[in-house]
């Protein structure tokens, strides 16, 4: 069947190229606009062997240029071509028509050709007939279910996902995001259904062909996006809460679902009213709703006035859900409602732009979390943790820059990726750390009043803020923000600073180049230079606060690196720490004595001083240097010691994502005896210092200590550290042996991930099977995600051979959304690794149609064997694999490359410092 597809494709491809007549640019053509739709969609969900929908489209059109065919998108649809009509609004007895119509499957494009030239400055009325059947894909107009409870039946609804570019699945369209027109949408459906879409509800009245049935008309929409559109026909309940200016905020759920809506009812508008605040704009429309549906690929969907999320990102149940799924809910949530302004109000003029979207919505995201919920300190931790996962990401030679071409629609798709969404937040985090509060502030109100409704480029926001630069003197009249911020957008990667001080002169002298991994490429010819705002402290003032730059390193005319010499340094006897709070996306690297007076204060002095970002910067930069050979491992272990000082959450963060990397490829080899050794000595202060296992957690004063505790004891389980094995295990049986485990759970909350893991880790099949059955009965996205992790944690083959096959059946109670939750459990369980690998090489086939077309899914399946992939021989059989089978990976050629690029860098880690690390963690044991 795949190769028949493929030849079938292949085939119009050819087709296409032999008909030059046929349209084949990837953009559509400028000769028409549209001015508006109405669409009118009837949705049948009272057959589950039927569900389908049909539908009218019109299309008010201005001809721009003259044109004889009008070409547009749609995919997927039966298009009734007797139906079309075409229509002069200004001269109705001037009838025109269609005289054929052709299709480019290759993007998308029905095309049309008029029996009489379209004349600039005429308005058209274009009707197209559609229908289509709710597709089981979770893209364009699509179905979803869930349990009735009472009956134990499926309850079928339907619900869009448009973004980026399939709206043209669910009606005709011009897709693009320039293209914004006003809408009209009137769904029809059984009356026993509630009908939602962007704008509030105009009327109802009652269908005169179908008994029963209804038209629910709504309100026509300010001008969108087609990939903002969206609208829903379901039985859900909801939660309402009425904002101070008098903004409609409904939270919709499933019925047996409705009460874990309550934090995110609550959230959401204040979210809402301090981003009114913060872009001086009110929020444009009458109404917002948000809606947790049962099966959405996406995360969340940030839809004008509909925003649709996944169960696990919107619902929240305080006595299921750790703090860190609430944690999750707040960002989420905070992250759709800013892209009602940056996204929706300002639209990025084409997918190049993505970064517009989605960087600024993660980082407005942060801010807005750290104003409500200060006592999580969630901004420190949201900017710890995009810097972690982007030194890991865009270090690898396969990155790409965080604006890049676009030209198919499958490059859209890879560009939903940790490059737009936390490299985009980081360098906005970095620009507003050196332009200031006013500046930033000034500066974004600016860009987002000049472009309302309308869309933009990087290079529209980055004059609204040299100008608010300038006018706030945060930069000097001769710096604009083009120049520095198009270093960081347009280029892939981030700069290593290297410093080398001079301690008699009193001086540093600094030089830059990109960052890799890949130890096999020169640095130097690769070139690239970035504008880095330098800050900085030294051991006698220890300023932590100020994170303005002191001074700058420049790039010259033509591109090329300029060194910086820093005077007015101390001696030999104090240390100095750039990037104060990791304000700017970059390592350093220090020569050997300033690294030792860092060692000193944070083992024997006081370490608390320096800031805890900057002690998590520290272990990072350490660690990182060591495995590409730029620094001794002897030195970055005896920095990583003072964890047994360290009492925060964020050093300790970043401490075990390293040592995670560490732990992949370790436990592999004969030194592994000696790794546990040291984790356990690592672990154990901590894990006393915070009672073990003890259900501490309500006396427990700043929140980030409970992410701690739950960080701790994970690791603390795993290595067997004092009693956290028999007391996990303890609590999992006084669990099994209530008479309602369902209803009534004695396991803390934020320990069951650990506990859960242990239990199964140590235990039978009895204790599989009753957690199996516990998630199968759960009604709580979060709880049911925490013990799917779980029960990839048993040590027997044939329990993990089992899951594995249970993953890909959702029949059998895994949705396919969350099957590479369950994947990932077992292929990172040392003992489910090679199943995992043999499993997905062996099924590659089966797996891409299963996922297929949202391949990006697929993709989050691949990190677990590019962490632990570390032989030549290893990466040699996958890099072959991959080879032989790109027909089945379609789609995932950027994530195959980076998966590859990575396992390369593994088998240089392992032949480079293996040695090396096993020698310093035996003189530290």
């Amino acid at each position: 069947m795949q190769l028949l597809l493929l030849l079938v494709a292949s085939a119009l491809l050819c087709l296409v190229a032999a008909n030059p007549a046929v349209y084949n640019y990837y953009r559509l053509p400028s000769s028409l606009r549209p001015q508006k739709y109405n669409l009118r969609i009837l949705t049948h969900l009272d057959d589950e062997k039927a569900l389908r929908f049909e539908g009218t489209v019109k299309i008010r059109m201005e001809v721009l240029k003259n044109t004889n065919n009008i070409t547009l998108h749609s995919k997927n649809l039966t298009i009734d071509e007797a139906q079309i009509k075409l229509s002069d609004t200004k001269n109705a007895k001037q009838a025109n028509c269609i005289t054929k119509t052709e299709s480019n499957p290759h993007h998308d494009y029905y095309v049309m050709h008029t029996c009489q030239e379209l004349k600039a400055g005429a308005i058209y009325e274009l009707t197209m007939p559609f229908e289509a059947e709710l597709n089981r894909q979770l893209e364009g107009y699509y179905r979803s279910s869930y349990k009735d409870p009472t009956t134990n039946k499926n309850r079928w609804l339907s619900i869009t996902q448009f973004e980026p570019a399939s709206a043209r699945l669910a009606f005709p369209c011009f897709d693009e995001p320039e293209y914004k027109a006003p809408f009209v949408v009137t769904l029809g459906y059984h009356k026993r259904f509630t009908g939602l879409s962007n704008m509030p509800v105009k009327v109802i009245k009652p269908n005169d062909k179908l008994t029963d049935y209804v038209w629910c008309e709504f309100e026509e929409s300010v001008p969108m996006s087609t990939y903002l559109i969206a609208y829903s026909v379901n039985e859900f309940a909801f939660k309402p809460t009425t904002l101070p200016n008098s903004t409609l905020f409904r939270t919709w759920a499933r019925p047996n679902a409705i009460e874990q809506c309550d934090y995110a009812a609550e959230f959401g508008p204040q979210v809402l009213q301090y981003y009114e605040q913060l872009f001086g704009i009110k929020f444009p429309l009458p109404k917002i709703d948000q809606i947790a549906i049962p099966d959405f690929s996406a995360g969340a969907m940030e839809n004008w006035g509909l925003v649709t999320y996944r169960e696990i990102a919107l619902l929240y149940s305080s006595a299921h859900s750790a703090l860190a799924d609430k944690q999750r809910v707040a960002s989420v949530v905070a992250h759709e409602l800013a892209h009602q302004w940056f996204g929706n109000l300002v639209t990025m003029k084409w997918w190049t732009d993505l970064w517009l979207n989605e960087g600024f919505a993660t980082y407005v995201a942060s801010l807005g979390v750290e104003n409500i919920n200060p006592q999580w300190r969630s901004m420190e931790q949201e900017s710890l943790g995009n810097l972690l996962t982007i030194f890991k990401k865009d270090a690898l030679e396969t990155s790409h820059p965080i604006s890049r071409p676009i030209e198919m629609v499958s490059e859209i798709s890879e560009s939903f990726d940790q490059i737009s969404y936390q490299k985009g937040s980081t360098v906005l985090r970095m620009m507003h750390m050196f332009l200031g509060d006013d500046s930033f502030r000034g500066g974004l109100q600016n860009y987002l009043q000049k472009f309302s409704y309308n869309n933009a480029e990087q290079d529209n926001l980055w004059e609204s803020l040299t100008e608010a630069a300038h006018k706030y003197r945060a930069l000097p009249k001769s710096y604009d923000i083009k120049t520095i911020m198009d270093s960081w957008t347009l280029q892939t990667g981030y700069p290593i600073i290297n410093i080398t001080r001079d301690y008699a002169a009193g001086n540093a002298k600094l030089t830059q180049e990109r960052y890799l991994l890949n130890t096999q490429i020169a640095r130097a010819s690769l070139g690239g230079c970035w504008w880095v705002p330098l800050s900085y402290t030294i051991q006698s003032e220890q300023d932590f606060n100020n994170t303005a730059p002191k001074a700058w390193m420049e790039c010259g005319k033509a591109g090329e690196k300029l060194p910086k010499t820093i005077s007015g340094l101390p001696g030999k006897d104090q240390w100095i720490i750039f990037n104060t709070q990791l304000s700017t996306l970059y390592k350093v690297n220090y020569d050997e004595n300033n690294w030792k007076l860092l060692i000193e204060t944070l083992t024997n002095g006081e370490f608390e001083r320096i800031h805890v970002i900057n002690r998590a910067q520290l272990i990072d930069d350490a660690l990182f240097l060591a495995w590409t050979g730029e620094q001794d491992y002897e030195i970055a272990m005896s920095l990583v010691q003072y964890l047994q000082r360290e009492r925060e959450y964020i050093p300790w963060k970043a401490a075990f994502e390293n040592l995670k990397r560490l732990k992949h490829i370790i436990r592999q080899t004969p030194n592994y005896d000696f790794f546990k050794r040291y984790i356990k000595k690592l672990v154990t202060p901590i894990y006393r210092h915070l009672n073990g296992m003890n259900d501490t957690f309500t006396s427990i004063q700043q929140q980030d200590q409970v992410l701690l505790k739950t960080l701790v004891a994970s690791w603390a389980c795993l290595y067997k550290v004092d009693d956290c094995v028999p007391v996990a295990v303890d609590y999992y049986r006084a669990w099994r042996a209530e008479a309602t485990p369902d209803q009534k759970n004695p396991v803390p909350i934020n320990l069951r991930q650990t506990v859960y893991c242990t239990a199964i880790r140590n235990g039978d099949d009895a204790d599989w099977q009753f957690l199996w059955m516990r998630y199968k009965n759960s009604n709580v996205a979060a709880e049911k995600r925490t013990m799917m992790a779980a029960l990839g944690c048993s040590m027997q083959v044939w329990q993990l051979q089992r899951y594995l096959e249970l993953t890909f059946k959702p029949e059998e109670g895994i949705r396919r959304q969350d099957s590479m939750w369950a994947f990932q459990a077992v292929a990172y369980n040392e003992i489910g690794f090679h199943l995992a690998r043999d499993y997905f090489m062996d099924n590659v086939d089966f797996i891409y149609n299963f996922y297929h077309p949202i391949i990006k899914d697929m993709s989050r399946l691949l990190p677990a064997f590019s962490d632990q992939i570390f032989t030549q021989a290893d990466y040699e059989h996958f890099r072959d694999f991959v080879m032989n089978k790109r027909s089945s990976l379609k789609g995932l050629e950027q994530a195959m490359q980076q998966t590859l690029e990575t396992m390369l860098v593994n088998v240089q880690w392992k032949e480079r410092n293996y040695r090396k690390i096993s020698r310093s963690i035996e003189d530290l044991l």
